[in-house]
């Protein structure tokens, strides 16, 4: 294979070292953390859009959406109709919170609201989520990777990790989103010619391939009653509902996106920023659903793994040196969310963590900058063994990192929801509310008892129905205390 795909290479690795040149002459001097972390809020919102869109598709949405389609149809854009409210509702209800008064990484708005207790949980449960469900995205990026250089998956792994690892180190926030931004034309492009070449080869085959049901995009789900209608995971209600509060969560709860927000220096560029991302992503989705559609009328029904069907059609049936750029334009994607998810985790474990106590006042800016490049570097060591984890999965990457966020997502939103809402709850009330709404959604997605797209909502109305019952019960007791002075 290697013979054959030597022009392939050369143009995967001379990409691959340009966006390492790229970050780190766009990245520039850091002096400080507020520089590495966040730009030093220097950045057109435009930039600031595309990498959210960037790091949100992924090599996920390259694979394993055209995967999803592939088997079944077109219902999983139900979810984007979703995706779009949940991000105006950011734009208005979260971004502006967020906003008053100096905020570091989107945690710091917890503490001021609730305590430091709030913020530290919270960071910590970021922490973890986040470290699983990209742990699955980095394992996803080095699919097609290990297939056109016919290495071990544990070495495709490591490269990816290793080249997002070089820009993230040297260049921060402002590398990434530059770099970022510009891989979101690489990926797209590349989806474009996909596209352009399945259909192109449909045109002088003569398979007759059964296409009953994959050009479906409504599905209401009430086909097997009520019951049929939770399980199902691409329903309309579900999509609406569902894609509006995981959208909510992932874009305006996690560090991952918020950070990029807080590279902006003021609010209505960052609500323009963040509204533009749901309207792009729905054309995003609509593109990659269709590369499966093809795929599916290229191929037909097949023994091959999901999210290894566009990549072997990339490696196998595309001309030498187009499969390269269309794979670079798969790296494009993968290092996008990869170096956001680094820099992002680094960047609350600095902020919300290491520096939320007594080394505060300790260190100086070249000292808390060493740190930050040191936790970089754990993280990606940390990213890599969760991507070793994920390796032997059996389910569709895409649907397997959702689930994961989707243990938390709720929780966490619903903390925030819950902060901005109900103006009697307190700190107690926050983190008990928090941990049982984990425990619930825990408990659902256990028993199966409900598909993956209620689970974020189910969090959050977890959490607010808690905390106004333990308000209540507060201001019962409390009333009782004052009757008896």
């Amino acid at each position: 294979m290697l013979a054959d795909r030597t022009l392939d290479l050369i143009i995967v690795i001379v990409y691959l070292i340009l966006v390492a040149v790229l970050g780190i002459i766009s990245g520039g001097k850091q002096k400080s953390i507020k520089d590495y972390f966040l730009g030093a809020e220097k950045i057109p919102w435009f930039a600031v859009s595309f990498s959210i869109i960037a790091a949100e598709t992924s090599t996920l949405t390259f694979i394993s959406i055209p995967g999803l389609a592939y088997l079944t149809n077109f219902n999983f854009l139900q979810l984007t109709f979703g995706y779009l409210i949940g991000r105006i509702a950011v734009a208005y209800l979260l971004l502006p919170k967020y906003y008053q008064g100096e905020i570091s990484t989107v945690y710091t708005y917890l503490e001021k609201r609730f305590g430091k207790k709030t913020r530290t949980f919270a960071s910590i449960i970021f922490l973890l989520t986040r470290v699983a469900s990209d742990g699955v995205r980095l394992f996803a990026a080095a699919i097609p990777v290990y297939l056109l250089l016919n290495i071990e998956p544990e070495y495709a792994i490591i490269i990816i990790s290793l080249i997002a690892l070089i820009y993230t180190f040297t260049g921060g926030m402002k590398a990434i989103i530059y770099v970022d931004a510009l891989q979101m034309f690489v990926y797209l492009g590349g989806a474009v010619l996909v596209i352009f070449f399945i259909n192109n080869q449909l045109q002088y085959s003569h398979q007759l391939i059964d296409i009953t049901g994959k050009t479906s995009i409504i599905n209401f789900g009430f086909e097997n009653g009520l019951s049929g209608f939770f399980s199902q995971p691409y329903t309309l209600i579900a999509g609406l509902i569902g894609g509006a509060f995981l959208s909510m969560a992932s874009h305006g709860t996690d560090q991952l996106i918020v950070q990029r927000l807080l590279a902006l220096n003021n609010l209505k560029k960052s609500q323009l920023a963040i509204i533009s991302t749901g309207l792009i992503i729905i054309f995003q989705f609509a593109l990659f659903l269709m590369i499966g559609f093809f795929l599916y009328k290229f191929y037909g029904p097949t023994n091959m793994k999901s999210d290894e069907v566009l990549p072997l059609y990339i490696i196998n049936e595309l001309p030498k040196g187009l499969s390269g750029i269309i794979i670079a334009g798969i790296f494009a994607a993968a290092l996008s969310t990869l170096a956001g998810s680094i820099s992002s985790l680094s960047s609350s474990t600095m902020i919300d963590l290491f520096l939320n106590n007594k080394t505060k006042n300790v260190l100086n800016e070249k000292s808390k900058l060493i740190y930050s490049r040191l936790f970089t570097v754990v993280w990606t060591l940390i990213l890599i063994g969760s991507a070793f984890f994920f390796m032997n999965t059996k389910k569709a990457v895409v649907e397997l990192a959702l689930s994961i966020s989707s243990f938390t997502f709720g929780g966490m939103l619903g903390t925030f929801l819950l902060g901005i809402l109900n103006s009697k709850a307190n700190e107690n009330t926050a983190i008990i509310s928090f941990i049982i709404s984990i425990i619930t959604v825990s408990i659902v997605i256990l028993l199966k008892l409900v598909a993956w797209t209620w689970y974020v909502f189910i969090g959050v109305a977890a959490v607010l129905i808690l905390g106004m019952i333990q308000t209540k019960i507060n201001e019962l007791f409390e009333s009782k205390s004052l009757n008896r002075k």
